[in-house]
């Protein structure tokens, strides 16, 4: 049994949606890309949404063109989400605070990574949820969309809005 087979299981990406959930309601997660020159960048995520899309499993993250992660994103094409429950808050702390343009954020905290299985994109073996996530579509909000004027003044009243990534989950897996 492999290293990797020891600390985590395989499971079904519905099983630890109330976790996740949970998670980012009280600390949030990390979503990891690489940028173009292959330097792992986490982000402190707390809105996400799991679900079927196109009859794929499907991971939601949001992120505002202006964060470097967005610039990941778009050249990597994958994603991992990593969910810690209840522990790493100082690391997502400063991976909401600090930006990977200025501060190379897993050599500055020590994470512990390895590469994903299913894609080319580093998972946190600290945490212990993980999606690996292929992008299959992402979709800029446009102001004229958002229906809600409370949504529109509380999350957007610079504008800087959100693009949504769709990324099919490749793999879910759980710590041991």
């Amino acid at each position: 049994m492999s290293e990797w087979d020891k600390r985590f299981r395989r499971i079904e990406p519905w099983v630890g949606f109330a976790q996740v959930q949970k998670q980012f309601h009280s600390g949030g997660g990390f979503l990891v890309s690489v940028d173009k020159n292959g330097r792992p960048n986490a982000m402190t995520i707390g809105w996400g949404l799991l679900g079927t899309v196109w009859y794929r499993p499907v991971f939601l993250v949001l992120v505002r063109p202006s964060r470097y992660t967005h610039s990941c994103l778009v050249h990597s094409q994958a994603f991992t989400v990593n969910v810690p429950l209840g522990k790493m808050r100082k690391e997502l702390e400063f991976c909401g605070e600090k930006s990977g343009r200025d501060v190379d954020k897993f050599k500055e905290l020590g994470l512990r990574y390895e590469m994903g299985k299913e894609v080319p994109i580093p998972v946190l073996v600290d945490c212990d949820l993980i999606y690996e996530c292929r992008v299959i579509g992402k979709v800029d909000l446009a102001p004229e969309e958002i229906l809600s004027q409370e949504v529109r003044e509380k999350y957007y009243p610079q504008g800087n809005l959100h693009t949504l990534f769709f990324g099919e989950i490749k793999a879910a897996w759980k710590a041991r």
